[in-house]
């Protein structure tokens, strides 16, 4: 395994208007099951073979969130996302991280309307790029799963698996599916599969408050936060 640690300029937020932004990156060769377990406890987020952290000086509103998979109860309306879905017969696919024109059409589908809806930073996807970043690096710990419609990918959700719960990566699917919420639906199929193998965690990276594409992820309870980026040699206290 080798290993390069680097970090970024400081850059406009993405998440928080009017604030900087700073990480911490180590870019791992071959990063082995064991490591990159211990990364994800310790808050790092991978995407490719980069593992980052945010470094950002006088702001800590970036909070690591990790859902309490084994307590976590399945209320009404949460089971009326996984019920339409059956109903729909959408098929669920576990998979390794792959490349196709499905993927790249359905990444640009909904990067375009996340454009329009939120103001993201809208960025063109090759198959280079998506190889880079959500492909690579995958080692023995990452996994897609892919939902269809019959023939029709609507959408993908990369994880990674780890010693101690699953690691949600990213998650993107077909905007003209919104009435089945796909991305609530495929975070309770992490759930139902980290119950089932004893998985008592799902790592979530970052929870900001104010930021709208982010603030979901504390309906979802109990969770704990990390309390500091700790080093990888000292214990990751999360409460």
């Amino acid at each position: 395994m080798t290993e390069i640690e680097f970090s970024t300029l400081d850059t406009p937020c993405a998440y928080l208007k009017g604030k900087m932004a700073r990480s911490s990156y180590k870019y791992i060769f071959n990063a082995s099951y064991d490591y990159n377990s211990a990364l994800v406890e310790h808050g790092y987020r991978r995407f490719g073979k980069y593992f980052s952290k945010p470094i950002c000086d006088g702001c800590s509103e970036c909070k690591s969130l990790r859902i309490d998979a084994d307590k976590f109860k399945f209320t009404k309306s949460l089971r009326r996302v996984i019920r339409k879905n059956e109903e729909a017969k959408i098929e669920t696919i576990i998979t390794r991280p792959h490349i196709s024109q499905k993927h790249i059409n359905l990444y640009e589908k909904y990067h375009k309307f996340m454009e329009n809806k939120r103001g993201w930073k809208y960025h063109q996807m090759d198959y280079e790029r998506y190889f880079d970043v959500y492909v690579d690096g995958a080692g023995e710990f990452g996994f897609e799963v892919d939902y269809y419609d019959g023939d029709s990918l609507i959408c993908v959700d990369l994880i990674d698996i780890t010693a101690d719960g699953i690691s949600s990566i990213y998650c993107f699917w077909d905007i003209d599916y919104a009435y089945l919420s796909l991305g609530k639906y495929s975070l309770l199929n992490q759930i139902l599969i980290a119950k089932a193998h004893k998985l008592p965690w799902i790592y979530l990276g970052f929870y900001v408050k104010g930021c709208e594409s982010l603030e979901y992820k504390s309906d979802y309870k109990p969770y704990q936060i990390l309390q500091d980026y700790s080093e990888l040699d000292e214990t990751a206290i999360w409460l």
